[in-house]
């Protein structure tokens, strides 16, 4: 015969662990991190750009390289590519729910992979928001642009001369000779738009040919009251300074282009950098969540 003992424990079978069928994804983190990346991003492209250090309108003074100021702007923009987006993956990854189903090193990747979400997430909005705002600027010009037009139109007639970009050095070779009490009544309009024609040429071809520059000195010899000797001398003096300013309209050029390529590189590194750094700081922030770390020295309950 077998006797119950008053010492019998009935164990209960514990129910099966419910599988969770939540994202991975946190994107209320995700948000709160792009917010905050943005916000400490503007705040210091603001304070850049009020002392010269921004690609889009940096300047130098007078004794100071362009290359040292493009090294600088190159220098701010990717601190503050890197501390924005550091800053707002942190914040993910500390706010980001952690699922238990997962070691710690796939806790990792996931917190790591929040911070690529608030940094691809940031450069979409930034992007979005720098071509509406390049649209608009581009319609307010366009819009001012025609006001301008239509104003210089009914002011004067001909507006095609003073936008002419040879009119300055037509006036410079049919300058009366200072010594000169009377010129010929002639009619200098079709000489002057030849002659714009004669430099505009020379400006594409290189130079201005040596018959183009005797007739150009025939004519302003006969139209300014000049001798042919001066005459020579102002029309070689035009032509040079002419040559002059294409040369330094082709070095802006260059140089424009050579800051726009230098710009655009400095711009995708300090990207690249500022993806890593999101990665690192919101696997931080996730490990900072975990061990629930304090900073009491930075922030102190207020009692």
């Amino acid at each position: 015969m077998t006797i119950a003992s008053d010492t019998d424990v009935i164990v209960a079978a514990a129910p099966a662990a419910k599988a969770d069928t939540n994202s991975y994804v946190d994107w209320p983190a995700i948000i709160a991190g792009i917010v905050i990346a943005s916000a400490i991003s503007l705040v210091l492209l603001t304070f850049g750009s009020a002392i010269g250090l921004s690609f889009v309108n940096f300047h130098a003074g007078p004794d100071v390289p362009v290359i040292w100021i493009a090294i600088a702007a190159g220098t701010w923009l990717l601190w503050v590519e890197v501390s924005s987006f550091m800053a707002g993956a942190y914040v993910t990854g500390r706010l980001r729910r952690r699922h238990f189903d997962a070691t710690e090193d796939e806790a990792d990747v996931r917190d790591g992979a929040h911070g690529l979400l608030v940094w691809g997430g940031a450069l979409i909005i930034g992007g979005l928001i720098a071509v509406g705002g390049i649209s608009a600027a581009a319609n307010a010009v366009g819009a001012a642009a025609s006001t301008i037009t239509n104003a210089a139109a009914t002011v004067a007639d001909d507006a095609g001369s003073a936008i002419d970009p040879n009119a300055y050095f037509v006036d410079q070779l049919f300058r009366p000779a200072p010594t000169a009490t009377t010129l010929p009544a002639a009619d200098t309009i079709g000489v002057r738009a030849e002659t714009g024609r004669i430099i505009a040429q020379g400006a594409i071809a290189g130079s201005v040919s040596d018959p183009d520059k005797a007739y150009l000195a025939q004519v302003v010899s006969t139209n300014t009251g000049l001798t042919a000797e001066e005459a020579n001398a102002r029309v070689t003096e035009v032509i040079t300074a002419v040559d002059q300013a294409k040369a330094e309209a082709a070095a802006a050029a260059e140089t424009a282009r050579k800051t726009g390529v230098v710009a655009a590189f400095l711009t995708a590194a300090s990207l690249l950098v500022s993806a890593v750094g999101a990665y690192w700081a919101a696997q931080m922030g996730g490990n900072h969540r975990d061990n629930a770390t304090v900073f009491r020295t930075v922030f102190r309950r207020v009692r």
